[in-house]
């Protein structure tokens, strides 16, 4: 073999990672980076109008810097939709983790029955698309169809308005944690079940109850699970746009700036400020960014700090 073609050979197979890798590198750029950077670049950016906006050149794209960053700072209805959000969020992520944490434990006891049947009804609904579930719920909400506020009206029981008022948060919430709970019991039942079975063996010879098992060795074993569906979680309750905007329709409680994405899509479709709304939308992702970090830099800390222990 001639020095020419073992070159060949050896470029070929240093390459081959790098061939296996194109498609995904050049789906990622254009499905990814390329609007990521569009976005930015639309929100640096503004339509100037002179005069009546008539006629060609009365609109024209100019520069404006963080000018639209600025505005976004300081509208007032952006910063309500956040506080709306933190509150949402508030409900939904210690029900919804505390939930599938307490199914997991229950699913990996050592006397289930009909555990697969129960595992898949659990996870049933997160396969339902969020905006049929929401529309589920709505009718479930709305007094006058839904069968819970017959039952409550023929037991002469209070028929509470869940979709006015405080009860909104408590509605939308539901929503959310009968949708995610099923998926992160999944993950969590399957750290559960890649304990060895030498631990629990153990445990069971040194007297341990199944509470104190739980407690004490399946909660501690996963953590690293917990910390990937708490981050999950904040990722989808900062983005909550499909359930309270199905639900709008079926009350006046909420506007259609009730989340900061609600606030992205009024400005993009309905005022046509495509700009303001990629502005605003960059400074979502970037406290997105900021707090997942933030978070998982924290856990990683502290996982350390056990692991020097």
């Amino acid at each position: 073999m001639t020095s020419a073609r073992r070159n060949r050979k050896a470029y070929g197979v240093k390459g081959a990672p790098y061939a296996f890798l194109l498609p995904a590198t050049i789906l990622f750029a254009l499905f990814f980076a390329l609007p990521i950077g569009y976005a930015i670049w639309l929100s640096l950016h503004k339509v100037q109008v002179k005069g009546l906006g008539l006629g060609s050149g009365a609109r024209k794209e100019v520069w404006a810097g963080l000018e639209n960053y600025a505005d976004a700072l300081t509208d007032s209805e952006l910063l309500a939709g956040a506080l709306r959000v933190l509150g949402y969020g508030a409900v939904v992520v210690p029900v919804m983790l505390g939930l599938a944490l307490l199914f997991a434990l229950m699913l990996d006891a050592d006397r289930v029955r009909l555990a697969p049947v129960t595992r898949l009804a659990i996870f049933l609904p997160y396969a339902i698309p969020g905006v049929v579930a929401a529309m589920l719920w709505g009718f479930l909400y709305l007094p006058d169809v839904s069968p819970f506020y017959f039952v409550l009206d023929r037991l002469g029981l209070p028929q509470p308005d869940l979709l006015d008022g405080g009860p909104l948060y408590l509605a939308l919430s539901n929503i959310a944690v009968w949708g995610g709970t099923g998926f992160n019991m999944i993950v969590i039942y399957t750290s559960l079940r890649a304990i060895p079975a030498e631990v629990h063996e153990a445990a069971k010879l040194d007297g341990a109850t199944p509470l104190q098992t739980a407690l004490r060795i399946k909660i501690p074993m996963v953590v690293p699970s917990l910390v990937l569906t708490f981050f999950f979680s904040i990722i989808a309750t900062l983005q909550v746009f499909s359930e309270p905007t199905t639900l709008r329709p079926l009350t006046n409680s909420v506007s259609t700036t009730w989340s900061p994405l609600m606030k992205v899509y009024q400005d993009a479709f309905r005022k046509g400020d495509i700009h303001s709304a990629a502005a605003t939308a960059v400074i979502i992702a970037l406290v997105t960014l900021v707090l997942s970090f933030g978070f998982l830099r924290a856990a990683n800390s502290r996982t350390r700090q056990e692991a020097a222990r």
